[in-house]
């Protein structure tokens, strides 16, 4: 038997149990050892905000339809944050006589990160765990932050950040935090900006040159820190429109702001006729699907995630530090409840498979 995380409906998580399936050639079977819980896109389909709950996205319009459902509960799977030990492998059908045997993806016994959600055990294509084992010797626990590095390092390269730049970094959670860690690592003079003084006082330790608190002096502070510029660019991480319009008013003249939260609803408290229109503010979106329009042509996910795995590995992103709590699978409930409603105490909240 194997067992599955559920959200049956908002704010309600059960723990399922189904029969382990059979592998088919070319798939791996993956005995989960930690799955990290989004604060973020899992907390919007726990609270039944998320868009893909009330809207289906065309991906050939790269439109959103409203009026129907793309997803509905029970939601099944969700997860995008596991690490896990393979433990079964199929081999793959028969290859045609004459052609050339590719190295195997992956062995017995690797540790691989990956996507198959809150669930004991991952079925996944072979093929598809290409690059993603572990390097010997690393924490296990590390690779819970691949994904989430990725989303952050991509925000980061979108601000374009180096020596000499200057950035304020809405939302210092998991991924704002690993965000401000990448802007240092860059050069970059870090401005860190969130609501929680242990969040602000883990970013301070990371680096960051400035931790504030938001407040409708907010803007004016800044520009004493720069010595009335503004910054050059602002990363909103939060998720929070009232966060996306302080930082239209963080940069200067012709600056930049990179939205890389995961916004719900109408955009309550945004106002484009102050700062925004006045200061000739950019403004960029920043998601995982892609990489930053002018890095395309050398720039991918996978070297993202790369990337995030290789710092992680030299010492330089002390992730796994970020675990506030540890739950099992039975607990899961708890740990929703806490995300939900507990942010003070709560930063990374891991599942632990036995």
């Amino acid at each position: 038997m194997s067992r599955f995380l559920r959200i049956a409906a908002p704010r309600s998580v059960a723990v399922i149990d189904q029969p382990s399936v059979p592998l088919e050639p070319g798939q791996a079977r993956v005995r989960t050892i930690y799955s990290g819980i989004s604060a973020g896109t899992e907390l919007t389909a726990y609270r039944g905000t998320n868009p893909y709950l009330t809207s289906v996205w065309d991906p050939e319009s790269r439109l959103f339809q409203p009026g129907q459902e793309d997803l509905g509960y029970p939601l099944d799977g969700w997860g995008y944050s596991e690490v896990g030990e393979v433990v079964e492998i199929a081999p793959p059908a028969a290859q045609p006589s004459g052609t050339a045997e590719k190295d195997p993806a992956v062995r017995v016994g690797d540790v691989v990160w990956g996507i198959w959600g809150h669930r004991d055990e991952g079925v996944l294509a072979a093929e598809s765990l290409r690059g993603h084992v572990l390097p010997e010797g690393m924490d296990p626990l590390a690779g819970a932050f691949v994904r989430v590095g990725a989303i952050a390092l991509s925000a980061v390269l979108a601000a374009d950040l180096g020596p000499g730049s200057t950035v304020a970094i809405f939302g210092q959670g998991v991924i704002g935090l690993l965000a401000t860690r990448f802007a240092v690592l860059n050069g970059a003079t870090v401005i860190a900006v969130d609501g929680i003084e242990a969040r602000r006082n883990q970013a301070l330790a990371w680096g960051a040159e400035h931790a504030l608190n938001p407040s409708p002096e907010l803007a004016g502070a800044i520009r004493r820190i720069t010595s009335g510029a503004g910054v050059d660019v602002a990363v909103e991480l939060s998720g929070n429109y009232r966060a996306l319009h302080e930082a239209t008013r963080a940069v200067g003249a012709d600056g930049t702001v990179i939205a890389a939260g995961f916004y719900q609803g109408e955009a309550a408290g945004v106002r484009f006729g102050e700062e925004f229109h006045h200061n000739r503010v950019q403004l960029l979106a920043s998601q995982i699907g892609s990489v930053p329009n002018r890095l395309r042509s050398r720039w991918t996910v996978p070297r993202l995630q790369q990337t995030v795995v290789d710092h992680l590995a030299e010492g330089l992103l002390d992730a796994p530090s970020l675990v506030t709590h540890t739950f099992s699978l039975t607990d899961a409930a708890k740990a929703y409840e806490l995300l939900d409603t507990d942010p003070q105490s709560a930063l990374q909240v891991v599942l632990e498979f036995s």
